[in-house]
């Protein structure tokens, strides 16, 4: 027996279904010997349509015919994809796509056919806004919509048309809503009745509004209308897997369409924000479905067997990836895929979920599909369920695993998937394990205790006395109430001081006020441990933190799961090129249609919120190992603000390119040059910043003056503005030539003649200080390029090496006066020996000696200059080493103190003794440099 004949035996052997339609149709198995070796593929589907749509196409139409053809077609698409589904010869996808794109093309070739009596008797229906005809829309849900139909699916479909109307151009007129509505019908009749071929696919219309009773068709206002009004929460997991099938993708009609469709189900479905309502909604959602599996599973062997809905099955793993898609698609374009193997993918590119869990439930579903395949393909039979009787069992077996395999090992492997999917769906809905926090009424007369949290009594105290809580919906009021009291608990029993303590549960009190009114956000911390022990733990240890949580609730999510913060220790460069993809696949989500602007500056915003926070945590140790060290911290927090840079460069270029009717291709040579703390990439979490903007043109091009300047004026106003989701910088410009007097922009070749004192108009040494610490951060490369030509040259000039002494030391005593500090307690920024004495120490050494060591050149920082000079001899290696560790000290207090909110960053000298040693040190290397204390106090 020949291969063929060996997969044809194998087909009737597992397929009763195929076993009469070739017994039927003798002819079609020699059409299987050269068809079925093919990949089925949409040409291939298109050529079994043909004599459907020639019938369409021709003048006489019989209807009958049509159908008979249609049907045959059907069967023979089926026959083709069992063949090579059961043999082996295709993977999942191959089958669930052919299947989806038959149905697709089904549901267009019959409506061509329709439209044409329709439109020979009652004219077309015509849209006001393309001034052209008017489409019967075809939504495509659940399977289909996911291009995941299985070998025996039905359809759910929608039918939508744009607006209300009558139509045009025939004998008599029709309303839209009427002509639309006999479309529709006479389209289920076309698929779904049987005649002597069977039938094409059972359709199942009641996922539109208002199911079974509502009408046959919506126009989009109705639909609008009724998801505003009506919309229930199951809709809109049903709403995920929504795709415009009808006009076909490509067609002149299907981008208005789509466009339309659009912007009236993403709002429904996809909130602005994390949502975490939708977990206790799925949860809910699934015990309704479980009931009913068990009502429905009585007389089989328990819901277990049923592999769609029962324990483990399909659906479970459907609900899952559709939690992630509801909570995260509203702020990630990304989640917004239809089929659930994609969103899997995502989940664990995402980290969202450990690799091989997402690749066990993956698994899972492909061998849960498969089974589905086999059983249904038995007998064309819409079913679920494993049958029985073991001989039907073992047959199953056989054609999932081949010829030596018995029916316990497909039980053994069915149970190991179900239970893996049946673990990780419960795991998904916990996502910690600790216990949920219990929601009761408190007992009457509860506060928190007034001898540890004397502030947060009397807080408590006003606050149930007060209006606030009483507006509470009860459930959130219960929520607030027990979370007060789990929060008091836990800081009286975790060893802190009652000032710190009562401190720490002020700012949890703040929090649970900003969020009262969103249940979402009080049900994470009461069903998520885990979050609830790290907000306690942020907020003990920053106020600043504290405070930034509470401006941005939506940060929480970030508590739940650390698996963000690893990926940013474990591997940093790959982490932010992704934070770059997601958020330009965001942006290009809201602009490619129009302006966008205030959308996107949203975005923005939120990406820096999220990643500034993400920052924190890695900074406090809070999920992760270890904390990171400030440099770190600092290097992460200024690439967020190059990456933010070069996005709105990118983004508001194409605005100013428009005003001045700019090719489309214009690169434009113009960049933006940090200086200070992002030059330095010591960049904090509140830091300006401080910037200056660079172009190339001829000098006496005014008109490219005037075009860089609105560029530049337009990316202040998308950096600074504040927006419904807060602010991103403050923008500092003064150390561009000429500070506040000078232009907004620079040209570049005049920038370099300024640097190089070529001419009356010439920087001050003070300039060139800031120069040592400035560097290329976004727009053109090439300008970036020149500027680091120009930063070299300048720096590289041989100076009067006294006079450079004696004007960085005025500077200095400048800076000091301009900072007196009459408090006792050591100020680590501008006493003496503190970080401005560093600072200029490392300015006055490249400036000195670049010309002489050219090591000095690169802008790597004041603790890496201090270790080139000592090897270099221009300082003891000694000094630099100690210096240096000055330096690093300072940093890290100053950091710490800033996070906990200090305005000044002092310190008591008699309590930290280790900054008299680094005073100390930072004070004899100036001395030793510059012959001189650096200030006269």
């Amino acid at each position: 027996m020949d291969d063929f004949s060996q997969q044809i035996d194998f087909l009737q052997r597992h397929s009763t279904y195929a076993r009469r339609w070739l017994s039927a149709r003798p002819e079609w198995v020699e059409w299987l010997a050269i068809q079925g070796q093919k990949k089925v593929d949409l040409q291939g589907i298109r050529n079994l349509l043909d004599e459907c749509q020639a019938i369409s196409a021709s003048n006489e139409q019989d209807e009958a015919e049509w159908m008979a053809n249609l049907r045959l077609a059907r069967q023979r698409l089926m026959l083709w994809v069992a063949f090579r589904d059961l043999n082996g010869l295709a993977d999942l996808d191959e089958v669930t796509h052919a299947l989806s794109h038959f149905a697709e093309l089904a549901v267009s070739t019959s409506i061509a056919f329709i439209r044409e009596d329709l439109k020979n008797r009652f004219g077309l229906p015509w849209s006001n806004t393309t001034q052209s005809e008017m489409p019967l829309m075809v939504v495509g849900m659940g399977k289909l919509g996911g291009l995941e139909l299985n070998l025996s699916s039905d359809i759910d479909l929608i039918f939508l048309y744009e607006h209300e109307g009558e139509t045009a151009g025939g004998p008599k007129s029709l309303s839209n809503h009427e002509w639309f509505s006999r479309m529709g019908k006479r389209l289920i009749k076309l698929l779904a009745e049987h005649d002597a071929n069977g039938f094409v696919f059972r359709v199942d219309m009641r996922l539109r509004p208002n199911g079974d009773s509502g009408p046959l068709v919506c126009s989009l206002d109705m639909l609008e209308e009724y998801l505003l009004v009506q919309g229930r929460e199951w809709e809109r997991y049903a709403w995920i897997k929504g795709r415009l099938i009808a006009p076909l993708p490509g067609s002149p009609d299907f981008a208005h369409c789509q466009k339309e469709l659009d912007q009236l189900i993403r709002p429904f479905v996809y909130r602005r924000h994390l949502d975490y309502g939708v977990i206790a909604s799925i949860r809910d959602l699934h015990a309704q479905i479980q009931a009913e599996a068990e009502k429905r599973s009585s007389g089989h062997q328990g819901r277990s067997r049923d592999i769609k809905l029962g324990r483990g099955g399909i659906r479970e793993i459907e609900f899952l990836a559709q939690m992630f898609q509801l909570m995260r698609g509203g702020t990630d374009p990304r989640f917004r895929v239809r089929p659930s193997l994609e969103v899997l993918e995502l989940i664990k590119h995402c980290n969202i979920l450990p690799a091989h869990e997402v690749e066990s439930l993956q698994a899972a579903y492909i061998f849960l599909r498969r089974l589905e395949h086999r059983i249904q393909v038995w007998d064309d039979q819409q079913t679920h369920y494993l049958p029985d009787d073991e001989s039907a069992r073992a047959r199953l077996a056989i054609s999932m695993q081949g010829q030596d395999a018995q029916a316990g090992d497909l039980m053994a492997e069915l149970e190991q998937h179900q239970n893996h999917v049946a673990h990780l769906f419960e795991k998904a809905f916990l996502l910690d394990d600790g216990a949920r926090l219990e929601i009761i009424p408190l007992a009457i007369g509860w506060v928190p205790d007034q001898a540890f949290f004397p502030g947060s009594c009397a807080r408590w105290q006003a606050w149930v006395d007060g209006p606030k809580q009483k507006l509470l919906p009860e459930k959130s009021r219960l929520i607030f109430d027990n979370l007060m009291c789990k929060a008091a608990e836990s800081l009286q029993n975790d060893g802190s001081n009652s000032a710190h303590a009562d401190q720490t549960l002020l700012r949890f009190f703040d929090l649970l006020e900003a969020i009262a009114r969103r249940s979402a956000y009080l049900s994470i911390l009461a069903e998520y441990p885990r979050a609830l022990s790290n907000v306690l733990d942020l907020l003990k240890a920053s106020q600043w933190g504290a405070q930034y949580l509470t401006r941005h609730p939506h940060l929480l999510d970030y508590l739940l799961n650390s698996q963000a913060e690893r990926a940013l220790i474990e591997d940093p460069e790959k982490y932010w090129g992704d934070v770059r993809s997601n958020l330009n696949m965001q942006l290009d989500d809201v602009m490619s249609d129009g302006d966008g602007s205030e959308q996107a500056m949203d975005i923005l915003r939120v990406t820096h919120h999220n990643e500034t926070f993400i920052t924190l945590l890695t900074d406090l140790g809070i999920g992760v190992q270890q904390a990171l060290p400030v440099e770190q911290v600092s290097d992460h927090l200024s690439a967020l603000a190059d990456l933010i840079l070069q996005t709105t460069f990118e983004r508001v270029w194409p605005s100013v390119l428009k005003k001045f009717e700019l090719p489309a291709d214009t690169n434009p040579p113009f960049a933006v040059i940090s200086y200070g703390k992002l030059g330095g990439k010591e960049l904090g979490y509140a830091s300006d910043l401080d910037i200056i903007f660079l172009y190339q043109a001829d000098e006496a091009d005014y008109a490219a003056q005037e075009i860089y300047a609105l560029l530049a004026k337009r990316m202040i106003n998308w950096l600074t503005a504040f927006t419904s989701t807060g602010s991103l910088f403050e923008i500092d410009t003064r150390l561009r030539p000429n500070g506040s007097a000078g232009f907004l922009v620079t040209n570049a070749e005049a920038f370099r003649k300024y640097q190089l004192r070529e001419g009356d108009n010439a920087a001050w040494v003070w300039e060139h200080q800031a120069l040592t610490r400035a560097r290329f951060s976004a727009g053109n490369s090439l300008v970036g390029s020149f500027f680091d030509s120009v930063r070299s040259e300048v720096l590289s000039q041989q100076r009067n090496i006294e006079q450079l002494r004696s004007e960085i030391l005025e500077m200095r005593r400048k800076v000091h006066a301009g900072h007196p500090n009459a408090n006792p307690e050591f100020d680590l920024k501008h006493d003496a020996g503190g970080m401005v004495d560093i600072e200029f120490i490392v300015q006055f050494l490249v400036l000195a000696y670049v010309h002489q060591h050219p090591k000095l050149i690169g802008n790597l920082g004041n603790i890496a200059l201090l270790q080139i000079a000592g090897e270099i001899g221009l300082i003891a290696a000694e000094a630099a080493q100690s210096v240096g560790d000055a330096y690093r000290l300072l940093r890290a207090r100053q950091h710490r103190l800033r996070l906990d909110g200090a305005e000044k960053t002092r310190v008591d000298l008699d309590q930290e003794p280790e900054f008299i040693a680094a005073r100390d040190a930072v004070q004899a290397l100036w001395l030793e440099i510059f012959k001189a204390p650096s200030s006269l106090n």
